[in-house]
């Protein structure tokens, strides 16, 4: 009896091992699932005629109630001061969230969920470049390490340049899509996939500012639930006020059991606040570097989601830059994990980066 009792502890001990080693890539997964299928949402919303100024109100929304819901779990007993400094980040970080988020709305208008994923693998290469320019990143180009970085963020914007400005055959493509392809000019089908792609880079940068200040401000203010609720809710503020002055048919405002729900409900739930929390669980074990090195993932997912759901064509210039985008995004990482090998400091930048979230 006492020999099975034994072998049974060990047996589950060995499940547990197994499943603390395997947690952190279920994890991973999960988080670049739920990434992958939010600009889908959020294109089918907005193509059955959702205000794009809206939408992003109702996403902040309900990412307030959702991350001020797990604050309260798990941050009741919080004792940071919301300092004056502190209220003008949160307003300004508040700003770029609606900048951000606007923008990638704006964008995925005039393009497709798989640009959209494509590019958010910017957002480390964009983080980098503003980080060296607010001297909160270290730039000595003579290291192995800083060489790689600014490699990829070269090779990064390179396919970004190759997905805007060259749109190419559709290699993959559902039937009805061609006769999409026929009721629409091809110079007004470009001009549209400029200007969307174009306006997904701004967000991105956008997105990236806001990660830095973010990371300036989540160190005088360590809850950084209780701090992505109360810029939620600065954001809700401010997208009213946008929404209101640029958007005044009352009949924007309608909520329906369709998509116009579930869109705002996957942004501000499942983005705001359970991805989110998902990630930082990682980031604590793991690392920032393992988690963003997954976000390759939500591209490939999105662009079949958006093949199968949407029936939208991949073309030739998406699958060439969305490839580059990936080649320079995981040089970068590995440029940043080479000098994590020669400095174990953590590194602050990096870790808001992977807590996207935000905005994507």
């Amino acid at each position: 009896m006492e020999m099975q009792t034994e072998e049974q502890d060990e047996r589950a001990k060995g499940g547990s091992s197994k499943w603390e080693v395997s947690k952190p890539y279920i994890l991973c997964i999960f988080a670049n699932i739920c990434f992958a299928g939010f600009p889908v949402v959020i294109k089918v919303s907005l193509d059955k005629g959702m205000s794009c100024y809206v939408l992003v109100v109702y996403g902040h929304a309900f990412g307030t109630l959702a991350t001020a819901l797990l604050a309260l779990l798990f941050e009741r007993k919080n004792e940071s001061k919301i300092s004056v400094p502190i209220i003008r980040n949160i307003f300004f970080l508040g700003l770029l969230g609606l900048l951000g988020r606007t923008l990638n709305y704006m964008g995925l208008e005039y393009t497709s969920p798989a640009i959209a994923a494509a590019m958010s693998n910017l957002i480390p290469c964009i983080t980098f470049i503003i980080a060296v320019l607010c001297r909160m990143e270290k730039f000595d180009i003579t290291k192995l390490g800083t060489q790689a970085k600014i490699g990829g963020t070269l090779i990064s914007f390179a396919g970004a340049a190759l997905m805007t400005l060259y749109k190419g055959i559709a290699v993959i493509s559902m039937h009805t899509q061609a006769s999409h392809q026929s009721a629409t000019s091809k110079s007004s089908v470009d001009r549209d996939w400029i200007k969307g792609s174009l306006f997904l880079l701004v967000s991105y940068f956008s997105s990236s500012a806001f990660y830095i200040l973010q990371t300036i401000t989540i160190e005088m203010y360590p809850a950084p639930l209780t701090l992505t609720s109360i810029t939620c809710l600065s954001g809700t503020l401010l997208t009213a006020i946008m929404a209101a002055i640029l958007d005044h048919e009352a009949s924007s405002w309608k909520l329906s059991w369709d998509s116009t729900l579930l869109a705002p409900l996957y942004s501000g739930v499942l983005i705001f606040g359970i991805t989110i929390y998902v990630q930082t669980l990682v980031v604590k074990t793991r690392g920032p570097v393992f988690m963003t090195a997954f976000r390759p993932l939500s591209t490939i997912v999105a662009a079949i989601i958006g093949l199968f759901v949407l029936r939208e064509a991949i073309y030739l210039g998406s699958i060439l830059g969305a490839s580059l985008i990936i080649v320079g995004l995981s040089t970068t990482l590995w440029g940043k994990n080479k000098e994590k090998e020669k400095n174990p400091l953590k590194d602050a930048i990096s870790q808001e980066v992977c807590e996207i979230q935000l905005e994507n």
